[in-house]
């Protein structure tokens, strides 16, 4: 009798586990990467991966994050099915699917902070556009990009003078935050919070968390509240479990 009894509440919990909840299996499952966890004095709990920009893209998924068979994190801005940050891959947009406009190749409205790496010279940087034509690299056909808003790291004057000059959306409600940030070794930190915060808390929660360790040198806000979404080995963030359109996605 308690055998069928025990049979029973397990089966009993097993139809009632949410699909959505089962991770997906990762087949070759990247491991070169580093993660983190840290709460800050203004109790915005970080997660972040660490790795090199090399080992990571851009890439369209049109799914939670946590759903793909993808390491990384949650990309820029999109409306339904088009994006409308900048995600590109030597010179050639990742959301190839929208069509002519959301594809990737603009950050739409406004110039906005992309994280450009320039992998002819391995070099990391936070450029102020709008296409992704304006974009400086040394060869075309090596480098990535990611739209987003400006952090300002090293400017801690102006950085938010220049996030409203962006047009950063939500900026003083608490939502959870994503971001990606370097250092000065040109190492890449994805960060994403599991709890809600302004952007300013945010921000401070990464220089004091993460910047006490590592010589930050500056990044870019990603999109936020529900989309903030995280999948590695160690940790599985899926914000409100949306999807979205794009992610960086780390590659091994």
């Amino acid at each position: 009798m308690v055998l069928i009894v025990s049979v029973f509440s397990l089966c009993i919990f097993w139809i009632a586990w949410p699909t959505s909840d089962r991770r997906v299996p990762v087949p070759n499952a990247p491991r070169d990467y580093t993660y983190g966890h840290k709460r800050a004095s203004n109790g915005m709990e970080l997660h972040y991966l660490r790795t090199r920009p090399s080992n990571l893209m851009p890439e369209s998924i049109h799914d939670n994050v946590p759903s793909t068979r993808y390491y990384g994190i949650n990309g820029g801005f999109f409306y339904q099915k088009e994006l409308l940050s900048i995600a590109i891959v030597n010179d050639v947009p990742v959301n190839q699917a929208a069509g002519t406009y959301g594809v990737g190749m603009t950050n739409v409205k406004y110039a906005r902070g992309t994280l450009v790496w320039d992998g002819s010279i391995d070099k990391l940087s936070v450029q102020v556009a709008r296409e992704a034509s304006e974009l400086i690299v040394s060869n075309r056909t090596h480098y990535w990009a990611q739209g987003g808003i400006s952090m300002s790291l090293s400017q801690d004057d102006i950085w938010m003078e220049q996030m409203l000059e962006e047009h950063a959306p939500f900026a003083d409600e608490e939502r959870l935050r994503s971001a990606a940030v370097y250092d000065f070794e040109g190492n890449v930190y994805l960060v994403v919070s599991s709890n809600e915060g302004t952007l300013a808390a945010f921000r401070k929660a990464i220089v004091e968390s993460i910047g006490i360790f590592y010589a930050l040198q500056d990044g870019i806000f990603l999109d936020g509240d529900g989309s903030s979404q995280l999948q590695s080995r160690e940790a599985v963030l899926k914000g409100d479990g949306r999807p979205v359109v794009q992610m960086l996605r780390i590659l091994k």
